[in-house]
C-alpha cells in the first residue's frame, strides 16, 4: 500500500467539528476561527534523515527546507503563514552546535516571511532525526484555492522550471508564497497545489479531486538545466522530460485557469514577476487521464511523481 492509498483508508471517517470549512484531502485544512473576513489554514509536514536529507546535508539548510515545505503548502491555497510549531527527533549523542544551525536556516526563513515560531516538543529518535512542522495561517474568507475547482477548458500553468530538484533546490527552493497570494487576488484561479511529488503525480491530485482530465504538451514543459544535465551525463539517468515529470520537490506552483484570461495573466505576470517563469503547459479536458501531446500524437502517461513506500530513499 503506497503514500495516497494508506492517506485514503485513513482519511475515510476521521472526525470533524462545526469549525472544519475544509478537512483533509488537500494542502491545508481550512477553518473557521470566528472571524468575518478570514479563514484559518492549517498544515503539518516532516523532514525525515535519509528521505528528505542526509548526514551530509549543511544543518542550516535543513532547517530551511523543513519549515519550507509547509510554507509551500500556505501558499498553493492562496494564504500567508502566520505561527509554527517544530518537532524535532534527535538521536543519542547529537551535536548541539549542529542543531543550533538547524534552527538558524529555520529562522533565517521564517524572519523573510514574517512567521513566529512559537514552541514545539524535542524528542529521541534513536535510528534517525525527523523534523516535524505544524504551521497556521489566514486566507479570505471564502477564498481558499483548492484542488478540486479545475474545470474542462481550463489552461494548466506551472511557474519556474521543473526536474532535477537533488542537485540541491530541493533544499534551497522559494516557497511561492508572494506570487500565490497575487494570483489568488487578481484572477480567479479554480484549482492550485505546490509541486512537491512531481507534476505528473501533483496534477493527477487536482484531476482527481476535480472529477477532470489533462493535455500536457511535451515541449512546452519547462525543464531545469539541472535534469537536462543528469540526463545528458549518464545513460542510467531519466530523460530530461520524464524528470520534469516525475523527480518532486520542485515546489513550484501547478494552478488552472479560464483559457479567456490565460493571455492577460501571462502579460500581467511579466510586468509583476518578470525574474520567474509562468508557462502554460497544456488544459483541462472532460476526458479522465493525463495525456502528453507532441508532434507524433498523443499518449497516455502512467508514470507517477514521487510516492512513499513506493520509492528509493536518498
Amino acid at each position: 500500500m503506497n503514500e495516497f492509498e494508506l492517506i485514503a483508508r485513513l482519511t475515510q471517517s476521521l472526525p470533524v467539528n462545526d469549525s472544519v470549512v475544509v478537512g483533509a484531502g488537500d494542502d491545508c485544512a481550512v477553518l473557521d476561527c470566528g472571524a468575518d473576513d478570514r479563514q484559518l489554514l492549517f498544515k503539518t509536514d516532516a523532514v525525515v534523515e535519509g528521505i528528505h536529507f542526509t548526514k551530509e546535508t549543511p544543518p542550516e539548510k535543513i532547517g530551511r527546507k523543513a519549515l519550507g515545505r509547509c510554507l509551500s503548502d500556505i501558499a498553493a491555497m492562496g494564504g500567508l503563514p502566520n505561527a509554527a510549531l517544530v518537532t524535532i527527533g534527535l538521536p543519542h549523542g547529537y551535536d548541539v552546535r549542529f542543531v543550533e544551525q538547524l534552527y538558524s536556516g529555520m529562522r533565517a526563513l521564517a524572519n523573510e516571511h514574517r512567521v513566529a515560531i512559537v514552541g514545539g516538543e524535542t524528542t529521541t529518535s534513536p535510528e534517525r532525526m525527523f523534523i516535524s512542522i505544524a504551521l497556521t495561517g489566514f486566507v479570505p474568507k471564502g477564498k481558499a484555492v483548492l484542488r478540486a475547482g479545475a474545470r474542462v477548458g481550463d489552461a494548466i500553468f506551472v511557474t519556474g522550471e521543473l526536474g532535477g530538484s537533488r542537485a540541491g533546490k530541493h533544499l534551497d527552493f522559494e516557497p511561492r508564497l508572494a506570487e500565490a497570494h497575487w494570483l489568488a487576488a487578481h484572477f480567479r484561479i479554480h484549482a492550485m497545489i505546490d509541486l512537491s511529488d512531481g507534476l505528473a503525480g501533483d496534477l493527477r491530485h487536482i484531476l482527481n479531486a476535480s472529477g477532470v482530465g489533462a493535455d500536457l504538451g511535451s515541449d512546452t514543459i519547462p525543464i531545469s538545466r539541472a535534469a537536462k544535465q543528469t540526463a545528458r551525463a549518464s545513460s542510467s539517468a531519466k530523460p530530461a522530460l520524464l524528470a520534469a515529470l516525475t523527480d518532486g520537490e520542485d515546489f513550484e506552483l501547478l494552478f488552472t485557469v479560464a483559457a479567456q484570461s490565460a493571455v492577460r495573466l501571462k502579460d500581467a505576470w511579466k510586468e509583476q514577476f518578470p525574474k520567474l517563469k509562468l508557462t502554460c503547459v497544456g488544459k483541462i479536458t472532460a476526458e479522465s487521464g493525463l495525456r502528453l501531446r507532441d508532434k507524433y500524437g498523443v499518449r497516455t502517461f502512467k508514470g507517477d511523481g514521487y510516492v512513499h513506500f513506493n520509492n528509493p530513499s536518498l
